[in-house]
């Protein structure tokens, strides 16, 4: 006959289990928002509305890549364009997985008895796996989608493509070929190519041109995020009177320089080297899938040791529905 723990059988007390457990699943949600919250992008992604929820076998993202060619300028009886048109197609993501251990022994179990005392452990684990989930999570969305052998996020590495100019950015981006589409480019401004050197003379007119080339009507970037290094180009090219710094654009807790008068440009320490990203935040998600968003999976046996493992898991992926609104400056 199963006695108490059979879930694990190193652990005696199931009161114990279910106070870690049901303590566990009941943080799942502040988990999500505090990941959110610790990083400025999606922060702002989050504000938009697009932190949406993913179901079925992959990720499908709507796309807009054409306007409607049967509006037209008629006059009295005149024949309508009534010909169907195609205006709008989809790009298709796959899930990627990330998972974080809680983890307690059993002689962590013996030397918190008492509720306030299992309470306060199952503070400090999750507290710990917390700061580990926030930091993968923040260097993720910078992942080009090939590291740990292909399981990473595809972040904006992988949606807003490196290249020498807009005209040679290629590969396929959510099942579909840049090469072949001119409409599924990013902008690109390189410094190299360009035969430019980096530097606070030059930093203005590059930021110039990634913004001139991403504004298609009232569209335009909402947040601007660089390294170091062209961070500090910028903002040593202003004067002391132009250095507005601000810290509402990208939210509570963030301090950021602002360009064309009202777009935040935030210094990420996770953004890669000699890289500035001009986003506009519309057209990026982040997917998670549907209850698969930090959600607890509920105690695992640690075979062959004295431990009970609480996995907490997370699948999405990042995605955008406009790759021609994105632009990355780089050296």
């Amino acid at each position: 006959m199963a006695g108490p723990g059979v879930g694990n059988p190193t652990f005696a007390s199931t009161t114990f289990t279910d106070i870690v457990v049901s303590s566990l699943q009941g943080y799942s949600g502040e988990l999500a928002d505090n990941i959110t919250n610790h990083n400025a992008l999606l922060r702002q992604i989050d504000k938009k509305g697009n932190k949406k929820t993913a179901t079925g076998r992959s990720i499908v993202q709507e796309l807009e890549y054409a306007e409607n060619s049967t509006t037209m300028w008629y006059s009295g009886a005149e024949e309508l364009d009534i010909s169907p048109t195609e205006t709008f197609t989809a790009a298709e993501f796959v899930y990627k997985q990330l998972a974080g251990n809680v983890t307690i022994t059993g002689l962590e179990e013996i030397q918190n008895s008492g509720k306030e005392a299992i309470h306060n452990l199952l503070k400090s684990r999750i507290r710990n796996l917390e700061k580990s989930l926030k930091n993968t999570v923040a260097t993720g969305l910078y992942a080009l989608g090939t590291g740990s052998s292909g399981k990473e996020l595809g972040g904006l590495r992988f949606l807003i493509a490196d290249a020498s100019s807009q005209a040679a950015v290629t590969g396929t981006v959510g099942g579909i070929n840049s090469a072949t589409y001119s409409w599924w480019r990013n902008y690109v401004y390189n410094f190299s190519a360009a035969a430019v050197t980096a530097s606070t003379v030059s930093i203005q007119h590059a930021m110039n041109l990634a913004w001139i080339n991403t504004i298609r009507g009232s569209d335009k970037p909402d947040i601007i995020t660089a390294d170091s290094t062209l961070y500090l180009y910028y903002l040593e090219s202003l004067t002391p009177n132009q250095r507005f710094m601000d810290d509402k654009g990208a939210g509570v807790g963030f301090t950021n320089l602002v360009y064309q008068a009202n777009v935040p440009v935030i210094y990420d320490d996770q953004c890669p080297a000699s890289h500035m990203y001009f986003l506009n935040t519309d057209y990026l998600f982040v997917r998670p899938a549907k209850g698969r968003e930090f959600k607890p999976l509920g105690e695992k046996s640690s075979v062959n040791q004295d431990a009970m493992v609480m996995p907490v898991v997370w699948a999405g992926n990042m995605t955008t529905s406009n790759r021609q609104l994105q632009a990355v400056v780089l050296v």
